[in-house]
């Protein structure tokens, strides 16, 4: 546990000492503060004290903040030749995983964080249904972990971080769209099991403050997969070896 912590707190300061974490945190709020209080269909414009809009704007926001968060955790490390050096300190691929995909959650967690005063001006605001914004908040953390184990695996595969990140991008982009697309075109059986792959489908359902096992082992299972994908493409230089 101690390795793991230590991975996951040299990545988060790496963060922050290359600026990448203050870029990303400012256009994090930058983003999904223009849309949900500015332009163009606002809260005010709406006239009701919810974050629905600012709930839309983050589902879509992270599909391209994930990837740029996580391309370099384990392409970096291949590329530079560091990977190995971990290795040879007794760390095992499951504790660089984890640590890793501890760091980049944690960096998202603290945008989410700088969010919490939307909440608290919506509460001032109106009668806000504070369930259903509580739910779309853990809704969020449950997507955020089972597509940054994604953008984990995706930098597992290649040693270059532009690839990573396209890789990323496109498995965060067929699990949040792609699936709910054929699920809705294709009937029968076939439709179904793909619509419930559909990370929409269960982030919708949190954020309405519905907390359903499903749901939970959903991005629970994916968080999973991810890891322990992003664990075999690391095993594989020991294959080699």
């Amino acid at each position: 546990m101690n390795s793991i912590w230590t991975i996951a707190k040299r990545e988060l300061a790496s963060y922050f000492d290359s600026l990448t974490a203050y870029i990303i945190i400012i256009l994090f709020l930058g983003l999904t503060g223009f849309f949900t209080w500015v332009w163009p269909s606002n809260v005010f414009f709406r006239g009701q004290a919810d974050l629905n809009i600012f709930f839309e704007v983050i589902y879509i926001c992270l599909l391209f903040f994930i990837p740029a968060i996580t391309m370099r955790t384990i392409a970096e490390e291949k590329g530079s030749g560091t990977l190995e050096l971990l290795s040879t300190k007794a760390i095992s691929d499951w504790q660089i995983v984890i640590g890793k995909y501890l760091s980049s959650l944690l960096l998202i967690a603290i945008a989410f964080a700088c969010t919490i005063p939307y909440y608290i001006t919506i509460s001032k605001l109106g009668n806000a249904d504070h369930g259903a914004i509580i739910g779309a908040y853990v809704g969020l953390l449950l997507y955020t972990s089972a597509f940054v184990s994604l953008g984990i695996f995706a930098s597992s595969i290649t040693s270059n971080q532009i690839v990573g990140f396209l890789l990323a991008l496109t498995f965060l982009l067929v699990f949040a769209f792609i699936f709910g697309f054929l699920g809705s075109s294709i009937p029968g059986t076939i439709g179904e099991t793909l619509y419930f792959m559909s990370a929409r489908t269960h982030y919708d359902s949190i954020s309405r403050g519905l907390i359903d096992s499903r749901d939970i082992l959903y991005f629970g299972g994916l968080t999973f997969l991810g890891l322990l994908f992003s664990q075999a493409m690391l095993a594989k230089r020991n294959w080699k070896d």
